[in-house]
């Protein structure tokens, strides 16, 4: 391991990096750009791609990509090398502020919703200043959006700096009502936890269904699950913790703030944390961060699995999203304060952010649905698909005797009045974790814990900070033109408290009686990705993107396509190999098992014979059931009504086929079964 300080972003063209090797005029003005989202001029854009280049081409690169995050959900780059050709034959190696700025990959060949034929392939990268440049590979990656030639988003990044600006505006517009002159620019952040699974790469290429889908289709239950609560926190296995180290090396090197390791609860299942940072950097790096592990997995003879649900029985893997808001001088909004004023501030912001996810319910689903996360969303440590908030007990007792005018604890007899001396300061850290909670307060942030191991965090924060910085709107013009303050804002929080009470629930979400609660308190219960996305072109989702200028219309109408063509897609391709691996593998390996147990001619083997013959027998009924329903959603052609058959009749029929299969895998000899076990993935590193 190197000098951490020093190995630090050393691959990164960071903000130290610029002030060491950019004039002080330019970096000042680059500065702007970092601290207020100001725009770049082309002379400036020079001098900066000049010394970017010179420094790139020192760390060994000789080439240069615009890296942008398109619809899919991954990472897309198109690599153009350093070279200019000169009269004599030789070469120079130049990069322009044009060439830095403005990059034109095809547009035609990604998800577009049907906006981009293939005869329409212009598309545009322009460069994110905001996020830092960085070397990989002997390339120079250089954060991008992605637009189309009609001026259509195609990517994550440009709908989140939309909607980061906008909460910025819409939050100085609460600070200032509070009084506070001083801040400038109020970002949100984001720490990303990432969950994920390691196998063996031997094991993970025998596994038909891991390689092609990211998730075992079969696989009957291993003798020992999790159930030991042994994996946990757990000391680090040899192998594992040599992939640890190098991981954090690799992430250091890139800037990326990896913090935290460890086991999580399920076998060969582990997690990394950052720091908290800008929520783009955070969306970009945690995009390097998915690919960097894969890599440097395969370095150690290892696969890394990000699907949601890669295994039946045990923890899936989720991505909890730590989202706060901050000024540019230090102050976390959602940080209590320790005097009456501030504490009125953070109720504002609190109150907010309840009534946001209260009328959102369907965005907040939406944003995280996928063929994966379906499966994961709802058991084993994951919350459930019904979106509610928990803020611990202490601050839902603030809020309770705030919507019902009595005193907090009996500090006072007085009733509660916001910004009054009589408010009690609130406690920084008085809550608990509840892991069955979709959107938790952790102290001085929201765990938006829903997000699921393999998406792009980009999405989620997208919608997150939209529906806040639609409430701090709708909440910034009532206020300013209130002729008494402290009372129209007294007003308007219990007010908003008693709207959007039923939103709040400290309790179990995976108990039964929360399903019948929930919905008896109005609570959506959108369990599949076709049932939540059938919500995304409603009439008041779409006046919310569009009012606020982060989507327009026709960049929903296709999200809304993508995410239905995705999710089908994704089942299709399950489907086929489910279907192959019964026909190749587990039918003729029981057929083999059948007729060795018949040559032996023993009361046993004619038993286990019998019950062989009976189950393989079940299992190629089931599985014809399973193609002609399969056949019935491929000759759909209505994106919603496909993706609906999937979820809602094959996905049981999956189950079916899957039900009988793992009871044939415990009758089989280890030699006749055709792929490794749950056993050997989840144990054997």
């Amino acid at each position: 391991m190197q000098n951490v300080p020093e190995h630090f972003g050393s691959m990164v063209f960071n903000q130290q990096v610029m002030k060491e090797r950019l004039p002080k005029e330019t970096f000042k003005a680059l500065k702007k750009t970092f601290d207020n989202g100001e725009s770049l001029n082309i002379e400036v854009a020079n001098v900066v791609a000049h010394a970017m280049k010179e420094w790139a081409i020192e760390k060994g690169a000789t080439h240069f990509a615009h890296w942008f995050q398109p619809l899919n959900g991954f990472t897309a780059e198109k690599h153009d090398s350093f070279i200019t050709p000169q009269d004599d034959g030789s070469v120079i190696m130049t990069f322009s502020g044009k060439e830095l700025v403005k990059g034109e990959p095809d547009a035609s060949s990604f998800p577009s919703g049907g906006r981009r034929a293939t005869f329409e392939a212009r598309g545009y990268t322009v460069w994110d200043p905001t996020s830092y440049p960085f070397v990989k590979e002997h390339t120079l990656c250089i954060p991008t959006a992605f637009c189309s030639y009609t001026g259509e988003a195609l990517d994550k990044k440009t709908p989140l700096l939309r909607s980061m600006e906008v909460i910025n505006e819409q939050t100085l517009r609460i600070l200032r009502l509070f009084g506070n002159n001083e801040a400038t620019h109020v970002n949100t952040t984001v720490g990303s936890e990432q969950e994920y699974f390691l196998v063996d790469e031997k094991n993970f290429f025998a596994r038909r269904d891991l390689q092609l889908t990211g998730r075992t289709l079969f696989g009957a239950k291993p003798p020992k699950g999790q159930e030991m609560d042994d994996q946990y926190f757990a000391a680090l296995k040899p192998r594992i913790a040599k992939y640890m180290e190098e991981l954090n090396d690799v992430l250091w090197s890139y800037g990326i703030y990896s913090k935290t390791e460890h086991n999580e609860a399920a076998p060969a299942q582990h997690e990394m944390a950052p720091i908290f940072t800008t929520t783009n950097l955070s969306a970009d790096q945690n995009q390097l961060t998915m690919e960097l592990m894969k890599k440097v997995a395969r370095k150690h003879g290892l696969v890394c699995l990000l699907h949601e649900k890669p295994f039946e029985g045990v923890n899936g893997s989720g991505k909890h999203n730590n989202w706060s808001l901050s000024t540019n001088l230090g102050e976390n909004l959602l940080e209590p304060g320790d005097t009456p004023a501030k504490n009125a501030q953070f109720l504002l912001f609190l109150t907010a952010i309840i009534k946001a996810v209260d009328e959102n319910q369907d965005l907040l689903r939406i944003c995280v649905a996928s063929a994966g996360n379906d499966h994961r969303l709802g058991a084993c440590e994951a919350p459930p698909a019904i979106i509610s908030m928990y803020l611990g007990d202490e601050l839902y007792e603030v809020l309770k005797c705030i919507k019902e005018g009595k005193s907090f604890n009996g500090a006072t007899k007085e009733k509660m009045s916001i910004g009054a001396e009589v408010l009690p300061s609130i406690p920084k850290d008085s809550t608990d974790r509840n892991r069955t909670s979709p959107f938790a307060f952790t102290g001085n942030k929201f765990e938006f814990r829903s997000v699921g191991s393999s998406l792009s965090i980009s999405g989620p924060n997208t919608t997150l900070n939209s529906i806040v910085a639609y409430t701090l709107k709708k909440f910034a013009d009532k206020l300013e033109k209130a002729s008494d303050f402290d009372k129209a804002l007294d007003e308007l929080i219990k007010a908003e408290i008693t709207a959007h009470w039923n939103i709040l629930f400290n309790g179990d979400g995976y108990a039964e009686s929360w399903v019948e609660e929930a919905e008896k308190r109005g609570l959506l219960n959108l369990r599949t990705t076709p049932d939540a996305t059938a919500h995304y072109l409603d009439a008041k989702n779409v006046k919310l993107f569009t009012d606020l200028k982060v989507y327009t219309k026709v960049e929903l109408e296709s999200h809304y396509e993508i995410k239905l063509e995705k999710y089908s897609k994704i089942r299709n391709i399950e489907v086929n190999t489910m279907l192959e691996m019964v026909r190749q593998e587990i039918l003729p390996a029981a057929f083999k098992y059948i007729l060795v147990l018949n040559g032996l001619k023993t009361k046993a083997s004619a038993s286990i014979s019998s019950q062989l013959e009976k189950l393989t027998d079940e299992l190629y009924a089931k599985s014809e059931k399973l193609d002609a329903l399969h056949n019935k959603a491929s000759a759909e052609n209505d994106c919603m009504k496909k993706a609906k058959i999937y979820a809602d009749e094959i996905l049981p029929a999956m189950k079916e086929v899957r039900t009988v299969a793992d009871s044939i895998e415990p009758l089989l000899p280890k030699e006749y079964i055709p792929f490794p076990t749950y056993e050997d993935l989840l144990f054997r590193i």
